[in-house]
């Protein structure tokens, strides 16, 4: 009973122990891999708020054409729903050359930082252009 009281309680200082990270300074792989996946999702993030901004614009754009050239919207989200996939197979491939250690997580993530960067400024520049 006690082990099991030991477990669930060190589970739980899990979160805390995360929040104490400094990415900075972080050396260990488990907390090299824990900043690149929070690099990843503040990428992620960024992404979201330019791809609603990218859609607001192709919806402006829709909305200025005649009813038979309408598209711009509905290829914006197609393409963002092919490149998903595409970063996530490009960053896959990226992590082997880490497959198997317990760097090859953080490889991933850093891809897909960098990817989701990348894809996030051009959205941010499609939306800035109309």
């Amino acid at each position: 009973m006690r082990l099991i009281l030991a477990s669930c309680l060190s589970v739980l200082s899990l979160p805390a122990a995360a929040q104490s990270v400094n990415c900075y300074t972080a050396t260990a792989q488990v907390e090299l891999t824990f900043c690149a996946e929070q690099d990843w999702m503040a990428a992620d993030a960024d992404l979201n708020a330019a791809y609603a901004a990218a859609q607001a614009a192709m919806k402006a754009v829709d909305a200025n054409l005649p009813v038979s050239l309408r598209g711009a919207s509905v290829a914006l989200r197609d393409a963002q729903r092919a490149w998903i996939p595409f970063r996530d197979a490009a960053c896959a491939a990226e992590g082997y050359q880490m497959r198997g250690g317990s760097a090859e997580p953080m490889v991933i993530y850093g891809c897909r930082a960098r990817v989701t960067q990348t894809r996030a400024a051009d959205l941010w520049t499609l939306a800035e252009a109309y």
